[in-house]
């Protein structure tokens, strides 16, 4: 691989890992995540108008369009529950479980509904999925006097599905219009979408700071910076090799919530956190190269 593709990659994962920081030590999440997407959209709908321009203003097909405006209310759907998972939970708790949701659905999916064969290698990157969620979650401190199940989980796993969701839908996307034109068409929705939904259906936290728009515009920033490299990666590297790298996020989010954020309880519960990320990640990593 070549090894601008490994510090493309890099640098998106700690783009991704950054902005989540920094929606989940905001005031108000959902409203952070509202401003980053204008902040975004006003920032990048500029560079993909003069790309258009520059490359011939090629046609977009309905299909495409239509994709796009999906994938951008699915967008909507993913930061509100994310965020909904955030206000409810820790950041290295939230981060993978959301992440490793996804990649289970998807091999569940072809699994039992497309009658897809999984595999030694698939059952590898499964296993590796679920004990990373039971390390995470640890459902067996539910059997102990006065614990209750964490509030997160369930918004974190719908986060995942949603994940899972847009994720369908942007890979049969990019495959009618270059993802740059896909993402042009995405990200005017997604924050016309969260905007409004900020605006006229969300109940801000009591007590809750108002959120700077140097702030969100800075996750805003990492959110475009991050997905451009990605897309370019992409056009450097296969998806095999790409998508495995991007889940090294996984586990910076997870060691800086447990570490940094102090989220841990002490040194076990911070070694127990890291290694259901690493799992989580490892199995991700499985799923992807598998054949």
């Amino acid at each position: 691989m070549p090894p601008v593709v490994l510090a493309m990659v890099a640098v998106a994962a700690l783009a991704h890992a950054a902005w989540n920081v920094l929606i989940k030590t905001s005031g108000d999440p959902l409203t952070t995540s509202g401003r980053a997407m204008v902040a975004a959209t006003v920032a990048g709908l500029p560079v993909a108008a003069a790309a258009w321009l520059l490359s011939g203003r090629p046609g977009v097909p309905l299909e495409a369009l239509a994709l796009g405006v999906v994938s951008g209310l699915l967008e909507v759907a993913y930061f509100v529950l994310l965020t909904g998972a955030y206000r409810r939970g820790e950041l290295s708790l939230v981060y993978p479980i959301a992440r490793g949701t996804g990649p289970l659905l998807a091999i569940g999916a072809g699994v039992l509904v497309l009658g897809e064969p999984l595999g030694p290698t698939g059952a590898a990157g499964v296993a590796a999925l679920v004990v990373g969620m039971l390390l995470l979650q640890r459902p067996w401190r539910l059997l102990r006097r006065g614990r209750v199940a964490e509030a997160a989980v369930p918004w974190a796993i719908a986060c995942g599905v949603s994940i899972a969701a847009y994720s369908a839908v942007d890979r049969v996307g990019v495959r009618l219009v270059a993802p740059w034109i896909f993402a042009a068409i995405m990200y005017p929705v997604a924050a016309v979408g969260l905007a409004a939904w900020v605006r006229f259906v969300a109940r801000p936290s009591p007590g809750a700071r108002v959120t700077s728009w140097r702030r969100s515009a800075i996750a805003g920033f990492l959110v475009i910076g991050g997905y451009g490299l990605i897309l370019a990666a992409y056009a450097i590297a296969p998806l095999s090799v790409v998508a495995p790298l991007r889940e090294s996020a996984v586990v910076i989010v997870a060691g800086w919530g447990s570490f940094r954020m102090g989220e841990s309880t002490g040194r076990g519960d911070a070694a127990a956190r890291l290694a259901g990320a690493l799992c989580v990640a490892a199995g991700a990593v499985i799923l992807a190269a598998q054949p």
